[in-house]
C-alpha cells in the first residue's frame, strides 16, 4: 500500500457484509503481495453484525473503513467508496477473493494498453482451480439460457466444461465482466453516473458495463490476470434472500433494458413461485 503523500493511482474498493470468514484472506493477499501501482484499499461495510469492521481495524491498520450504517446494497455501497476515493483507476473487489501476486499489475497494464477500453476483468477461478464463467453477453432471455447452460456444465467434466475452459483462456472484448473483480477508469465510471442503485445485489455489473459500452467504450476480459473467487458462500448461507435479491435485480434489468419482456418474465416467475415481494433489501 502506498505510504507517500501523493494521490494513489489505484483505489481498491471492497464492499463487506458479515464478511469475517473471508476478509482476512482477501486483505492479506493485497497487503502481503501488493500491486506495484500506487494504491489505497478502502472497505465499505454494509452494516455487518459479525464484527467485520472490528476485525479489519484491529488487524489491517493501513486499510480505511467506511461504515455505511446499514445494508445499502452492492451498487450503492460501491458508489460510496468511489465517491470517497480519488484514484484514476478503480478496482471493485469482492471480499471473498484472493489476489495472487502480479495479477492486479497485469490487469492494470492490460487497461493501459487499450485507451479505447474503460473496463477490464480477470479470469476468476475457485479455490479448487475450476474456472468461473465471469463474462458474457448482456442479459436477455437467450443470453441467460446460454449462460446458465455453460455455468452448469463448467462445474462438471466433459466437452462443455472443456469449452468453457478454452474460452476463458483467451483475451477478448465482451459485453460485461464480473463485479467480483472489475477494474474501471474513474472518468468512465463518473461519465455514466456510477452504478445504478436500483440494483441491490446482482446484475449491477452487467448494467454498469452496458452503460459504459453505450458511450462507445470497450470492456475487456483479460485471463492473463487471474483472481481466486470463493463463489457461492453467500448463496449457501442465505439462499432464500439471495434468490429474492437476484430476481429483483433481474426484473429491474429487464424493466430498464428490455421492457417488452417484463410481463413475460413476471408471469414465468409467478408460475415458478419465484416472483419476489416488493421489499427493496435483504439485510
Amino acid at each position: 500500500m502506498t505510504t507517500s503523500l501523493s494521490m494513489p493511482r489505484l483505489s481498491i474498493i471492497i464492499v463487506t457484509h458479515n464478511s469475517t470468514a473471508d476478509i482476512d484472506t482477501c486483505l492479506g493477499s493485497l497487503v502481503q503481495h501488493p500491486p506495484s501501482t500506487d494504491h489505497e484499499i478502502v472497505v465499505v461495510d454494509n452494516g455487518s453484525t459479525d464484527g467485520t469492521t472490528a476485525t479489519i481495524r484491529s488487524r489491517w491498520h493501513g486499510v480505511r473503513v467506511i461504515d455505511a450504517g446499514a445494508n445499502l446494497g452492492f451498487a450503492r455501497a460501491n458508489n460510496v467508496g468511489i465517491q470517497q476515493t480519488f484514484g484514476s483507476l478503480i478496482l471493485l473487489l469482492n471480499p471473498d477473493t484472493s489476489v495472487p501476486p502480479g495479477s492486479l499489475d497485469t490487469l492494470v497494464a492490460a487497461l493501459d494498453a487499450r485507451p479505447d477500453a474503460a473496463v477490464a476483468g480477470p479470469r476468476l477461478v475457485g479455490a479448487d482451480g475450476r474456472v468461473e464463467l465471469s463474462f458474457g453477453r448482456t442479459l436477455s432471455p437467450l443470453a441467460e439460457l446460454r449462460q446458465k447452460f455453460l455455468v452448469g456444465h463448467s462445474r462438471r467434466t466433459g466437452p462443455i466444461a472443456a469449452y468453457v475452459e478454452s474460452i476463458t483462456r483467451k483475451a477478448r472484448e465482451v459485453d460485461w465482466v464480473s463485479g467480483a473483480c472489475l477494474l474501471v477508469r474513474r472518468g468512465d465510471a463518473e461519465a455514466v453516473g456510477l452504478m445504478d442503485e436500483r440494483f441491490f445485489m446482482y446484475a449491477e455489473d452487467v448494467d454498469f458495463c452496458a452503460s459504459i459500452r453505450a458511450r462507445g467504450r470497450r470492456v475487456l476480459f483479460y485471463p492473463a490476470a487471474e483472481v481466486i473467487h470463493l463463489r457461492g458462500r453467500s448463496r449457501a448461507t442465505a439462499a432464500k434472500a439471495t434468490e429474492r435479491a437476484y430476481r429483483r435485480s433481474q426484473l429491474a434489468f429487464y424493466e430498464k433494458h428490455h421492457p417488452g419482456w417484463v410481463p413475460w418474465l413476471r408471469w414465468y416467475l409467478k408460475v415458478r413461485g419465484r416472483l419476489p415481494d416488493n421489499s427493496t433489501s435483504d439485510g
